[in-house]
């Protein structure tokens, strides 16, 4: 893995790619094939009893730095199920004021390509994004869903290492997330869009994030709309389990799914919360708990189970 100071010494910024497609098989369970070139790595999957195919994968670098790419492309087929996650937090490097050449710093940028057809499910949840000091990074999601399919994404990010006294400074980080369905014939339409910018200005100020450096964003699009009353239903066993977190945590109902977001100094705590909102969604569809990922900290199964009705 490149430390931070081997990767701000790099003369050239590193491209990593990954396409993986999903597929089921003659047994009703989920496999996957596909590939990845450095410093992106597939790692070992897991089927579980409900056919969902489990897959994490590792960035082997051990962080980004000015000018670093990602792309990654997902494809699932028809009556696929996944669940894709990263085997460990993400780091940003600081590249403000770092290099002679472009003192303003250079962006990394991650692109994320998500195609999903007939009734097919996808969870994305990654571990969270951890920002230096003075570091730019950008990230675009892009999922093209058909009118059966369901998507679900979790997004945490603290926005510079406050335990080591660091803030953003000259920093800023970009998220684009873009949810587009297939309508009847040739008709598409947006089921969810969401663009945000932060910067230290706007990270500090009380009309923006009041110096709370952790955010997070949880996204779950159905496959079908869901009666008015369920959905309320939901939100309300949703509120409850942010009991003993600290934070602000607000979640309120989009066109067909929810949203729930995150604001305030504990990662860990935004992650119990999601994690905890993940199952209720599991539970919504009559579908079974999901098992916390081998590679995840140790937090969050505990604190759902405690909140079940």
């Amino acid at each position: 893995m490149r430390s931070e100071a081997t990767a701000n010494n790099s003369n050239k910024p590193w491209v990593g790619r990954c396409s993986v497609e999903f597929l089921q098989d003659k047994h009703n369970k989920t496999r996957h094939q596909g590939g990845c070139n450095a410093p992106l790595k597939l790692m070992g999957s897991k089927v579980h009893k409900d056919g969902r195919c489990e897959l994490p994968i590792l960035h082997t670098a051990g962080g980004l730095v000015g000018g670093d790419e990602l792309e990654i492309n997902i494809n699932l087929k028809k009556n696929s199920k996944s669940t894709i996650s990263t085997v460990a937090a993400q780091k940003i490097y600081g590249s403000v004021k770092r290099s002679r050449i472009k003192p303003e710093g250079t962006w990394c940028k991650q692109t994320i390509l998500i195609n999903q057809e007939e009734k097919t499910d996808l969870e994305w949840l990654p571990q969270e994004t951890i920002m230096y000091e003075n570091s730019l990074y950008e990230q675009e999601v892009t999922v093209q869903l058909e009118p059966n399919s369901s998507f679900m994404s979790m997004d945490i990010v603290r926005l510079g290492r406050t335990a080591a006294s660091e803030s953003l400074k000259q920093g800023k980080w970009r998220s684009s997330l873009k949810i587009k369905r297939k309508g009847l014939g040739e008709t598409n339409y947006w089921e969810y869009i969401d663009r945000t910018e932060v910067s230290q200005e706007s990270l500090m100020s009380v009309h923006g994030l009041g110096g709370h450096p952790v955010v997070g964003c949880f996204v779950w699009v159905a496959a079908t709309m869901t009666e008015e009353a369920k959905i309320l239903s939901l939100l309300n066993s949703i509120r409850i389990d942010r009991n003993g977190l600290s934070g602000q945590m607000r979640c309120g109902q989009i066109r067909q799914g929810i949203v729930a977001r995150y604001i305030g100094k504990s990662s860990r705590d935004a992650r119990q919360w999601f994690t905890c909102i993940w199952n209720r969604t599991r539970k919504h569809r009559n579908m079974i708990s999901p098992e916390m990922p081998r590679y995840w900290p140790l937090q969050g199964e505990a604190l759902w189970v405690k909140n079940e009705p």
